[in-house]
């Protein structure tokens, strides 16, 4: 086949050729933004600035195809380029401005121009961005009447982040509007049941949500893998709820799918590795790491989240995925990286007190304690309306360290946890290990004297009392344990607070103590038994410093166990003509051990004059040769002798040639 020629370009008009009428370019251009064309209608709006230059109409469908094409730096120079014109730009700028992330300067702009609907929807959703939620709602709330589209779902997000989930319902009443009117809508009414401890409603929630997505992208055409993209911020929060639900595998095989299959939007995807990280803890550090390097910008060497994920995500969420990077870390022993990624993040989050424990937590591991302590004692003093969750750091890191007496005194500076009984518990633990018995006492007295002028339901009032009661009692103050006790008895009727005033009066007076045992109700059944009368008994025995009954049954049954498990002695068996009486000289306790080991045992003496041999080398004497064949014939059958005993002595003992070649050598040298 012979080849096709190639289409020649088409270029701009020569400068001969009159250009297209504007009523034709404007045609032209209006048809490009219906279709989406956003392209295409740059380049015709550039046409028509060609020919008139500072067109108003056509900068303005410039700019806007320009944000429609994602191309905010060219919409942005536009905007900047034509200040000459007579139409205001603040808006389409600010919006500029607000999708680079420039939010203070979009802000700034939008608060030089007027008040309208469309201006003050973008500063809700500035708002929004910048973390100041109750600003955001109330612009919202005035915006109800304008009847704006969507306007419900920044609404219910603006409540949820700003801790006020319990006003959606409220909200859903005044608007009018169902949960699952969009499968948007439904995911934030969702992510407030979450908020409000309702899971199971929420994942039936969710669930309904993405059938109503899967219909309505399928609806518009949209491809599976681009369904699947637009519904990954529900897959994300169906495996959330699991997470809550205590179905750790199921909801980690879904974070797992999520990562894997890659597809879903970045923040999506950032939010599905910090899940999953948490959830796996310490476990397969190497592999957690390398998961959370997907989501830092590719050119870096240190850990910056990527620029769309960094746009898209709250603070808070950052601030997780930070503070998670930097523990897996600290568990990895990567001192040096910990070290400089914590150095930033004041940086980054000014406002937050987590980059401060962080710093904290590096240093415990560097095993300066003493250093993390100075550090948050002083952001303590400095911010004290911040100081809070400072403290209880201290606490811990000082409890941990063996430091009893700062722990306790950072305890002590959160005024609204010291009637608590775990603070309680904990303050007095600590003062007791301090060894300020005084101060854990006069820890306790301030929590029951809260307690007593608490209005509350959940009252802890009594279990406070007896605990202090106890541990006055095990430190020796038994007039204090006893009021205590009396008191109890008194308000709550407690049968465990009238046993342990008897046991405490006890010790100070005795008849006092008896009168409060009247008080105990006798135990059914023992009315009838005569406990002298069983006393009397020929088998009963007087156990002293041990109730009478129980326990004398019980040694008496152990005692006849013990006899019944004894075994009878037999008699033992002599060998016959054997007297017992007269037995005679005893045995010889060598008699099982072979010859060659016993102490008698005398080797045979060796006759070296028989071995010498005279004359020259060669000569043969027959009388001699004769004497010496005897000698070696007795010596071969001696060596067969003692081999067939080290044989037999080999089977019995481990080493028994080392005594025997021992005791040769000193008879020889005799």
């Amino acid at each position: 086949m012979a080849p096709k020629p190639k289409e020649k370009p088409k270029g701009a008009p020569s400068p001969s050729q009159p250009p297209p009428p504007i009523e034709d370019l404007f045609t032209s251009l209006n048809r490009h933004i219906q279709r989406s064309e956003f392209t295409q209608a740059v380049k015709v709006a550039n046409q028509v600035l060609s020919v008139a230059a500072g067109d108003e109409d056509a900068i303005r469908c410039k700019v806007v195809a320009l944000i429609k094409d994602d191309k905010i730096e060219e919409a942005l120079s536009t905007i900047l380029s034509a200040q000459k014109v007579s139409f205001d730009f603040s808006f389409y700028k600010a919006y500029c401005l607000y999708r680079q992330n420039k939010l203070d300067e979009a802000l700034d702009v939008l608060e030089k121009q007027d008040k309208t609907h469309p201006s003050m929807l973008l500063e809700s959703q500035i708002l929004y961005r910048l973390g100041k939620m109750d600003a955001c709602v109330d612009i919202c709330r005035n915006l109800q009447r304008a009847k704006i589209d969507s306007l419900e779902i920044i609404l219910v997000a603006g409540l949820i982040s700003a801790g006020r989930a319990s006003e959606v319902q409220g909200t859903l009443d005044i608007l009018k509007v169902k949960a699952t009117s969009s499968f948007e809508f439904a995911y934030n009414i969702a992510c407030s049941l979450i908020e409000g401890n309702k899971h199971k409603d929420a994942e039936q929630l969710l669930l309904t949500a993405r059938r109503i997505g899967q219909e309505t992208l399928t609806e518009e055409n949209y491809a599976d893998d681009d369904i699947e993209i637009e519904l990954a911020p529900i897959a994300v929060q169906l495996a959330y709820v699991q997470q809550l639900l205590g179905h750790t595998q199921e909801a980690v095989g879904a974070y797992t799918d999520i990562v894997n299959r890659n597809l879903a939007d970045e923040p999506s995807l950032a939010v599905a590795v910090n899940n999953l990280i948490a959830v796996k803890g310490p476990k397969d550090i190497s592999d957690s790491l390398r998961k959370l390097d997907r989501l830092k910008e590719k050119d870096s060497q240190k850990f910056q989240l990527a620029h769309a994920i960094d746009l898209k995500l709250s603070s808070k969420q950052k601030e997780r995925i930070y503070a998670n990077r930097v523990l897996l870390l600290l568990h990895a022993n990567k001192m040096d990286q910990a070290r400089e990624l914590v150095g930033v993040l004041p940086e980054l989050f000014p406002d937050s007190v987590m980059p401060l424990l962080l710093q904290a937590a590096v240093l415990v591991r560097e095993n300066k304690a003493g250093k993390a302590e100075e550090m948050l004692g002083q952001f303590a003093e400095k911010f004290p309306e911040k100081s809070k969750i400072i403290l209880l750091a201290r606490a811990q890191v000082a409890g941990a360290a063996g430091h009893p007496q700062i722990a306790a005194e950072s305890l002590s500076k959160v005024p609204d946890i010291q009637h608590m009984p775990a603070t309680v518990a904990t303050l007095v633990a600590l003062k007791e290990r301090a060894g300020d018995i005084n101060g854990a006492a006069s820890v306790l007295d301030s929590a029951i004297k809260w307690w007593k002028t608490a209005m509350i339901e959940d009252d802890q009032l009594s279990v406070i009392m007896q605990e202090a009661a106890s541990f006055k009692l095990r430190h020796g103050k038994e007039e204090d344990a006893a009021h205590l006790y009396e008191e109890l008895v008194k308000c709550h009727g407690s049968i465990e607070a009238l046993v342990g005033l008897i046991t405490t009066v006890a010790r100070i007076n005795v008849d006092k103590a008896e009168a409060y045992e009247k008080q105990l109700k006798p135990l059914p059944g023992l009315k009838g038994v005569d406990v002298d009368g069983l006393e009397r008994t020929s088998g009963a025995k007087n156990v002293e410093g041990a109730p009478h009954g129980g326990l004398a049954e019980a040694q008496e049954e152990g005692k006849n166990k013990e006899k019944s498990k004894k075994k009878r002695k037999r008699k033992p068996r002599y060998p016959k003509g054997f007297d017992p009486a007269n037995p005679g000289p005893p045995p010889d306790p060598e008699r099982w051990l072979p010859k060659r080991e016993r102490s008698s045992f005398r080797p045979k003496r060796k006759d070296k004059r028989a071995a010498q041999v005279r004359g020259s080398q060669g000569a043969v004497v027959r009388e001699k040769s004769e004497g010496s064949a005897s000698v070696t014939n007795s010596n071969s059958s001696n060596l067969k002798s003692n081999q067939a005993t080290s044989s037999k002595g080999v089977s019995h003992n481990a080493e028994p040639s080392r005594p025997q070649s021992k005791s040769s050598r000193k008879k020889s040298r005799n």
